[in-house]
Order: C-alpha cells, then structure tokens, then sequence
C-alpha cells in the first residue's frame, strides 16, 4: 500500500529534498519516517510503498528529487526497479538502500544508473548529508564499503581480483566458498573469518543464489569444475 503526504509549505527556507522510499517491509518504512521526521524542513518523504508497481506510479506521478529503493525485494529486483524507474523518470536520482554491505551489489547499482548506495545503518544526518551530494551530482557509497571498493577497482585496474570474482561473488563470498570447498562447517568458517555464524550463512545463501545452486555439495561441485581455488 502507498501513503502520500500533503505537501509541506517553508516560506524562507529552500525547499526540502523530496523523496519516495521503497522497500518490501513496512516497518522498515515507518522506521525511516521516523527517522527523517524531524529533518521535515530539510528532507520531505513525499511517498512509500511496499509494492514495485506503485513505486513506478509513484516516480511517475510525483516526480521526486530522490527514490530510496531497497536492493532486494520479495517479487522484484531492487537493481532492475532502478533501471526501470531511471527510465521513466530520468529527473529522480535513485539511492540503493540495503542490509547488503557486499561491494557486488555495489557494483551491479552503479551499472543500473544508481547514484549512491547505502547501508540501512545509516543515521538521519549522514543519509542527508549523502542525499545532497547526490543531487549536487555526486556518486555516493556507504562510508562502511568506500576503501573496499577503492581496493577493488585498483584489483580489477591492476587484473589482480579474488578467484570467485569471475563468478560474480563479492570477495568475502570468495573467502567463504573457499573455506567451504576445503570441507570446513560454518561454525568453523566464522571462526577463520573472525565473524559470527548468522553472517556466514547469509554469506552462504547468497553464493547458492548466484552460483544457482540448491545446496552445499552443488555449491562446492561448481567451485571445483571450474578450477576457482587452484
């Protein structure tokens, strides 16, 4: 369902960012109200919505400075909704806004036209300080990613990147295939990586779903066919 709000009137001071968000959770949504509520003279949410279809209406309709889009969604790729909501309105800039501090994501954002990329740890003063950069015409990156993805793209300039890159997996996916496919558990796993165990079968999950895979044994089978860790 969408919420529209009516629009707000500041008579000296210059006119807030308008913004739409987009995300699959509702309480995600009403935890970045919340959070922008305050900032009202500075940032306005305009609308939200929890379905891609509306989102598109939404940018249509209000045309918005911003988008935030979530980078995954139930029914639809946030990556594809960006391209597409360029597209219909190439005047809103559009910031990917995810739990995903994976530079891949990262990566495949910017090739959909994103203008920034940011974790949803990001606090109200820091997302409005990144939100105008953005329409001053910056490309902005979460903090948390910039020196890894600066460390990346001097890799990838120099040909020197972590063996799963050719499968499309971030480095610390790479790490933890790796492990996997040397017969370790993700007990053990988080343990070598220094993380906690959640995060590795997150970490777990996504190389299944890239490497289109369904289980462990699929996983490591693929690795091993194409010579990724000799």
């Amino acid at each position: 369902m969408a919420a529209v709000d009516d629009e707000t009137q500041a008579s000296d001071a210059p006119s807030p960012i308008r913004v739409v968000l987009v995300d699959d959770h509702q309480i995600v949504l009403d935890g970045l109200r919340a959070m922008l509520g305050p900032r009202a003279t500075e940032v306005e949410v305009v609308a939200s919505t929890t379905d891609p279809t509306e989102a598109r209406r939404l940018v249509v309709e209000l045309a918005p400075d911003v988008a935030l889009v979530d980078v995954r969604m139930a029914t639809t790729s946030g990556l594809e909704l960006c391209a597409e909501l360029l597209q219909l309105a190439p005047g809103t800039k559009v910031v990917l806004l995810t739990v995903y501090d994976d530079e891949q994501y990262l990566f495949e954002g910017l090739r959909a036209g994103a203008a920034g990329y940011l974790t949803k740890q990001v606090l109200a003063d820091e997302l409005l300080a990144q939100l105008r950069r953005v329409l001053a015409g910056d490309i902005v990156v979460d903090p948390s990613l910039a020196g890894r993805v600066a460390l990346s793209a001097a890799r990838l300039h120099r040909g020197e990147f972590w063996p799963g890159a050719s499968l499309g997996l971030s480095q610390r996916e790479s790490e933890v295939l790796e492990l996997m496919v040397h017969g370790n558990a993700n007990r053990v796993i988080a343990a070598r990586l220094v993380l906690g165990e959640e995060t590795i079968k997150t970490h777990v999950r996504s190389i299944y779903r890239k490497l289109g895979v369904a289980d462990r044994s699929q996983a490591v089978a693929l690795a091993l066919r194409e010579g990724t860790f000799l």
